[in-house]
């Protein structure tokens, strides 16, 4: 969609007679909506620079020149398109990324991140090369139109009131590099500079030929983006399949076939607990999914999957095409009818009603994602919702598609690849941490590692010592300590201070997106939104005061949990009106978030409690589990296993 489309000749008419903020006021509100006050200035201000910059007789009167392009399928628009052919008659679209920015700082350790100030204040937002550079790839890789016709992108970014600084300028440096020179940055004073860059593809002009192919552009993955798919998991040991994940993949290939031939909405729920495959299942799908041509995408509610699975795709690929096949879960409040033809949707239980920063958006993110698509992929286990905004369950996508007249398919993931296989070791903790009684109260697998420490620099150590070999150890910890903001991009600042231990620790830094995977994230703390999904070899968990033991039961108290934490969020409201509905919901949510914090370890697991009195309760348990092993001659004691395991294993 294009907001607004000229010919060179009358954008410069239009912004000489003071008409052309109208045109595009008027044109975004009939095929967008409302539209805010800044956002006119800011085409005020920038297309006056523009109207500059295309004043030039040697840029043919007749290039096409659109404003404001809304890539289908993504909420990405892009500023300015200026089309023609270049002098073999190639056709040619040079893609400008207009910014009112004055500053700009660099952030390290995040890629192509830069800060600046907006109405709201300072905030981390992408470079403005990498900016126009995506656009560009996205048209290139989905737009049917842009490949068949062969059409070259050009991207740049134009920062207009940006005054360049001689030394050591944080828009061009180094880090940047890579980006610049796909998509180079134009600032204050370099208008002859994008004159020269646009007439270098812009030669003869096209009555905005071109303009007309990319808005209607069937929406396809391009054969190159499907090449580097496949390559990128070809060889990959983080995605083999095996055993019932193949059969989950081969339905839900089917599926989607028979979604497309009969033109008939299909729902695919996949329930499977901690360690069963879930993503892996879910990242072979979207790669071969979008190898048979269809659109998919990867969604998750929290950014700590999408973020990791994509660094694990990619390897050593830099950022790049595929950061578009990962969503938010509220990336599909506006999506038409099966736009999609697969949403393939992890951690679904996360999935909230409403959509925003302030949770006002969209009616049902459950239902949004079934609307927008042929065929959605529901993987869910409803033990791992952790705060009371989660609304995804299996009732509710049933319910759904029985509203929107889908066929729906249940299956089940029940092979163990973490906790050593053992779906005893995942009874055992349901039954320890009294989320249900099971038939395994002394039972957990002998071959896994599950220890508990009074010292929590002991912890520490075991579980540095572990990281060494392969990078897959980490400590995590329930959500009782503030996550300080002066302190999150300080190592030094250390949120987690255990009294009279000497135990002192940062949470996880925010100047990455990646925590599971960075060598030096040993060194933080991770909470349940930056490990739940993902997994380790080790584990260390520290558990709060959340959760204690008091005469014979496992209590949970969320008066302890940090008031940074959002995950009880509208807990006192509940509370006020609904006070057992609250009590449950709250006690559930921290049962759980610690049955998945001490599941996220293949090999083992190790705890610390702040409650004396819960790290006696689970001494005992463990006991009992060394207990039933002494007395039969087939097993052996669990601590003299993790003796061993301690002794030669790292």
């Amino acid at each position: 969609m294009i907001v607004y489309e000229a010919t060179k000749s009358e954008f410069l008419k239009d912004v000489f007679a003071d008409k052309l903020v109208q045109h595009i006021q008027d044109n975004y509100e009939t095929k967008v909506g409302r539209i805010n006050e800044s956002e006119v200035r800011s085409w005020d201000n920038s297309m006056q620079y523009m109207y500059r910059v295309l004043m030039d007789q040697e840029i043919p009167e007749d290039a096409g020149v659109a404003i404001e392009f809304k890539i289908p399928y993504t909420s990405k628009r892009v500023d300015m398109l200026i089309s023609g052919y270049e002098k073999d008659q190639r056709g040619s679209v040079v893609i400008v990324e207009l910014k009112q920015w004055d500053k700009v700082e660099k952030i390290v350790g995040k890629e192509a991140i830069v800060k600046t100030q907006f109405r709201h204040g300072l905030a981390e937002t992408t470079h403005p090369s990498y900016q126009a550079w995506s656009y560009a790839a996205l048209i290139e890789d989905y737009n049917e139109n842009a490949q068949k016709e062969d059409l070259q992108l050009y991207p740049c970014a134009y920062l207009h009131n940006y005054i360049h600084q001689k030394e050591n300028d944080p828009l061009t440096d180094p880090i940047y590099e890579f980006y610049v020179e796909k998509a180079p940055v134009f600032l204050k004073g370099d208008a002859q500079k994008l004159r020269d860059f646009i007439k270098r593809y812009v030669h003869t002009g096209d009555k905005k030929k071109n303009l007309y192919e990319i808005e209607k552009g069937r929406i396809r993955p391009s054969k190159s983006l499907q090449d580097a798919l496949s390559k990128m998991l070809k060889g990959n040991r983080e995605f083999v399949m095996i055993d019932d994940q193949k059969v989950v993949y081969e339905t839900a290939l089917q599926l989607a076939n028979q979604a497309l031939r009969t033109k008939t909405k299909e729902v695919l729920v996949i329930e499977g607990g901690p360690g069963t495959g879930k993503s892996v299942l879910a990242i072979n799908l979207l790669v071969e999914m979008t190898k048979r041509g269809l659109v998919s995408q990867y969604v998750t509610k929290n950014a700590a999957p999408r973020n990791i699975y994509a660094a694990k795709l990619k390897q050593d690929f830099r950022k790049g095409h595929i950061d578009n096949l990962f969503k938010g879960s509220g990336s599909y409040i506006d999506a038409p009818r099966d736009e999609f033809d697969c949403l393939i949707v992890d951690e679904a239980h996360r999935l909230n009603e409403k959509s925003g920063m302030f949770s006002h958006l969209g009616e049902n993110q459950t239902k949004e994602i079934m609307v927008a698509s042929k065929l959605a992929i529901y993987f869910i286990d409803e033990r791992q919702r952790v705060t009371l905004k989660d609304a995804g369950s299996i009732d509710e996508i049933k319910r759904f598609a029985e509203v929107e007249g889908a066929n729906v398919t249940t299956m089940k993931l029940e092979s163990q690849f973490r906790c050593n296989g053992s779906d005893g070791y995942l009874a055992w903790v349901d039954d320890v941490l009294q989320i249900r009684e099971t038939a395994n109260t002394h039972h957990m697998g002998a071959t896994y590692d599950f220890r508990v420490y009074s010292d929590p620099n002991e912890l520490r150590d075991v579980i540095n010592k572990l990281n060494e070999k392969n990078n897959k150890a980490r400590l995590v910890a329930g959500y009782c300590w503030n996550w300080a903001k002066e302190g999150k991009a300080d190592p030094n600042h250390y949120d987690i201070v255990l009294e009279d231990t000497g135990f002192a620790m940062s949470w996880n830094l925010d100047n990455t997106a990646t925590w599971a995977i960075d060598p030096e994230s040993v060194n933080e703390i991770g909470c349940i939104h930056t490990s739940q999904g993902l997994e380790f070899d080790y584990v260390g968990v520290i558990i709060g005061g959340d959760l204690v033991y008091r005469d014979g039961q496992v209590i949970t108290d969320p008066s302890k949990r940090a008031k940074t934490d959002n995950s009880l969020r509208g807990l006192k409201k509940m509370q006020k009106e609904t006070p057992e509905k609250a009590a449950k919901l709250a006690d559930e949510i921290i049962r759980n978030t610690y049955r998945t914090l001490i599941t996220r370890g293949q090999k083992g697991c190790f705890i610390y409690c702040t409650d004396k009195e819960l790290e006696n309760y689970f001494r005992e348990r463990l006991e009992k589990v060394k207990y039933e092993y002494e007395e039969n001659e087939f097993f052996r004691p669990v601590s003299e296993v993790a003796e061993e395991m301690g002794k030669y294993d790292c």
